[in-house]
């Protein structure tokens, strides 16, 4: 057998395994661009916060009414879902309701008017034993509200869109039910509305339009309960 004696072929050499640190750097710096982007992103709650607004309670009323020696428990306004809310309303389309960004009620729409209404039977004087449904009170009658409007319209009574920048008007529309107890017996009832254009685009300015329109309804519902009560009392309606 003839024996070979060349130069021997060296082996290949292994193959070289990944730097798995420097991987794991790589990756690392990849990581930290979408926490660079991610800096550039508002993130929930990080934003302004919304503006808070109350509106009035009334204190005119006329000199003619009566003194009321009864009780009366007023209800919270019964309301659609859209609003029964803290959120401000409004409204572009007749089939379409939206809300203001970043600006909001002291509480939902059907509480803060409640209490506005309870202020404001307090302040004509000429009741004292006026409250709230809740606190249980024996009552001789029960005022029951419902809230059907309360939105600033950009829109004509049509449904036409305003021109841009037009002032919005502020539409409030409530019916108001005069319940004799302890019977339960709905003895009066009436609705107001009242649609007020605000005096600018500025929410300070539709926000004063919602505290006109329902301070309107508010002094009026006051007088009409007042003067609806005492004539009912006065005419021996009630259960002794």
């Amino acid at each position: 057998m003839t024996e070979t004696t060349g130069p021997l072929s060296s082996p290949s050499p292994a193959p070289r395994r990944p730097d798995r640190r420097r991987a794991v750097k790589l990756v690392g710096l990849g990581a930290l661009f979408p926490l660079a982007a991610a800096c550039a992103v508002e993130l929930p709650g990080s934003g302004e916060p919304p503006r808070i607004y109350v509106l009035t309670p009334k204190n005119t009323f006329p000199d003619d009414l009566p003194n009321a020696d009864w009780q009366l428990l007023v209800e919270a306004p019964t309301a659609p879902a859209g609003l029964a809310s803290s959120r401000i309303v409004l409204r572009r389309k007749l089939v379409e309701i939206n809300y203001f960004a970043r600006a909001a009620w002291t509480d939902s729409a059907p509480a803060m008017l409640q209490t506005l209404l309870i202020e404001s039977f307090e302040n004509s004087g000429r009741i004292v034993s006026v409250g709230r449904q809740v606190i249980g009170l024996r009552a001789d009658f029960i005022l029951k509200t419902d809230l059907r409007e309360f939105q600033a319209e950009y829109m004509t009574e049509d449904g036409t869109a305003l021109p841009e920048g037009t002032p919005p008007f502020v539409r409030v529309r409530l019916n108001g039910k005069l319940v004799q107890m302890p019977r339960r017996e709905i003895v009066a009832s009436e609705t107001w509305e009242f649609r007020i254009q605000a005096a600018s685009s500025e929410m300070e300015a539709i926000i004063n339009a919602f505290d006109e329109a329902y301070g309107s309804i508010l002094k009026r519902m006051v007088t009409w309960t007042l003067r609806r009560g005492e004539e009912i009392m006065t005419a021996g309606g009630a259960d002794g």
